[in-house]
């Protein structure tokens, strides 16, 4: 699928940090609107509804929140502000492309850092590996955790699933460094989508490379069709894997969630395959319950 040159929106946030419910984590930040990756399963597409925008503009309208770093500095001083740990990249990702123009997320960073605030960031961007040395001396004050998004080991797949991120090579790169510099790292494997990312075998290595890489651990969920998401995803199916529409309209028919059964053993299998990497649940517990390993995040932006 060939992306088209975006549109970029700058703004003025009128707040940085955004209250969240029903989540394990209470409060969430993102620098952008729409994303550059173009994912085409991404929850977060439903959102540019809001801005009277169709949900596969997702990629090509793009909000840049040009005073975020500003505000969040304020707000983090705010007496009543308790230092929760805040939640980075829940709608949006932090460093696709258009943060090495804006530099927004380093800015937002560099706020955090001022005051020891526990952060957890989720990206695919390899551009993290920029700010290593803000995530690093943050780790060893607070709690800090990146949680690199990655759903498949197969480059030509991912080419079509997620045209504007990374190869997963260079993700798994990123794990690398950035464990070496002392950061925590996880491997954020969600959605995993029916018949085709979900093979076991293919689920055991994605892990197993995670580790090798320096990833802690692994959080997984199954692909959630919701209203503004499903009809653009059926419609990428039916360009790039028409085999796979009767699929998907007979496991969903229409609702937002596999069956439990489909998602319990899809988390079994990714279980198994931790405990087959030994992995060791050393991320820190506050910024561990960031994120649920049941299902994709329903955030605001």
């Amino acid at each position: 699928m060939a992306l088209v040159p975006p549109i970029i929106h700058e703004i003025q946030a009128r707040s940085a940090l955004n209250a969240v419910e029903g989540m394990p984590f209470k409060w969430s930040l993102n620098p952008y609107k729409g994303c550059r990756h173009a994912c085409s399963y991404c929850y977060a597409r439903a959102y540019h509804q809001f801005l009277d925008l169709a949900p596969s503009s997702f990629e090509n309208q793009l909000f840049v929140k040009t005073n975020v770093a500003e505000v969040l500095r304020a707000e983090l001083r705010r007496p009543s502000w308790r230092g929760e740990s805040v939640a980075i990249g829940t709608a949006t990702d932090p460093y696709q492309p258009l943060e090495s123009q804006y530099r927004l997320t380093r800015g937002c960073l560099e706020a955090f850092a001022e005051v020891d605030n526990p952060i957890s960031i989720t990206t695919k961007g390899t551009l993290v590996r920029r700010d290593v040395d803000v995530l690093a001396d943050m780790a060893s004050r607070t709690e800090v955790v990146v949680n690199v998004s990655l759903i498949s080991l197969d480059a030509e797949l991912l080419r079509k699933l997620e045209p504007g991120a990374p190869a997963p090579a260079r993700r798994l790169e990123t794990i690398e460094r950035l464990s070496a510099a002392g950061v925590p790292v996880s491997v954020f494997l969600a959605p995993i989508l029916p018949g085709i990312t979900d093979d076991p075998t293919a689920l055991k290595n994605l892990v197993r490379a995670a580790a090798e890489h320096g990833a802690s651990d692994a959080w997984t969920g199954a692909l959630r069709l919701a209203d503004g998401v499903r009809d653009h995803f059926m419609q990428f199916l039916e360009e790039e894997l028409p085999g796979m529409v009767p699929v998907y309209s007979e496991l969903y028919g229409g609702r937002a969630y596999l069956p439990t059964g489909f998602q319990i053993r899809l988390e079994a299998e990714v279980g198994a395959a931790r405990r087959a990497a030994h992995m060791t649940d050393s991320i820190p517990p506050l910024v561990a319950a960031a994120h649920s390993r049941r299902g994709q995040l329903n955030l605001p932006i």
